[in-house]
């Protein structure tokens, strides 16, 4: 009785210009994974506290890093509103008001995202207060994504701005042909998200 034998196959060789690609292959994967991680510690959150300065009536320094307050927006520095027929420096008011918010306290905020001038969009405290909810509760800034309830009752109470006429900050700078920024909410989050994983630097 004959026994077959099966012929092992044979191996075939790689050329060396696939090697080299293949090579080239692992490689780009490996670098797409760092490029990947570095986007994501992007849009990790960060935490910042400590000597405050005041820029504008949302916005300000904590250790040399510009952060903008998430959910709120306050009277342009140099915008004008109406009281009691007569015009006033609204902006300025803003302004006094988070100085006042701040003082004598340290500040804390928290956040990941950031806009197109690359401020932190950031909550802060300080003394216990959310800054963004005291600032819209006082009238000094009104809901641009979040605290809309707030912003209610201090139109009903007439506190700061609603206690006469204004221009919301964010039309006030389109018709001045100012960048006039995205609103903070669910669709201004996502942008901002997609604009720091693919490095996009466009208006928001």
């Amino acid at each position: 009785m004959s026994v077959r034998r099966f012929a092992r196959p044979r191996r075939s060789r790689r050329s060396p210009a696939r090697f080299f690609l293949d090579v080239a292959l692992a490689l780009g994967i490996l670098g797409l994974g760092f490029i990947v991680t570095a986007r994501l510690e992007q849009v990790a959150e960060r935490t910042v506290s400590g000597r405050v300065v005041v820029n504008d009536g949302d916005t300000l320094t904590l250790n040399d890093q510009r952060i903008r307050l998430r959910g709120i927006d306050a009277p342009e520095f140099d915008q004008l509103c109406t009281r009691n027929g007569a015009e006033y420096a609204c902006g300025k008011e803003a302004i006094r008001e988070l100085r006042r918010l701040t003082a004598g306290s340290g500040v804390t905020c928290k956040g990941w995202e950031r806009d197109r001038y690359d401020r932190l969009l950031a909550r802060c405290e300080a003394s216990g207060k959310d800054l963004g909810e005291a600032l819209v509760r006082s009238g000094w800034a009104v809901a641009y994504g979040d605290y809309h309830a707030t912003e209610a009752e201090a139109r009903q109470s007439g506190a700061g701005l609603w206690a006469g006429s204004f221009e919301r900050p964010h039309d006030w700078r389109v018709r001045h042909g100012t960048a006039a920024g995205m609103p903070h909410d669910a669709f201004g989050r996502l942008m901002n998200w997609l604009r720091q994983i693919v490095g996009f630097s466009g208006a928001g």
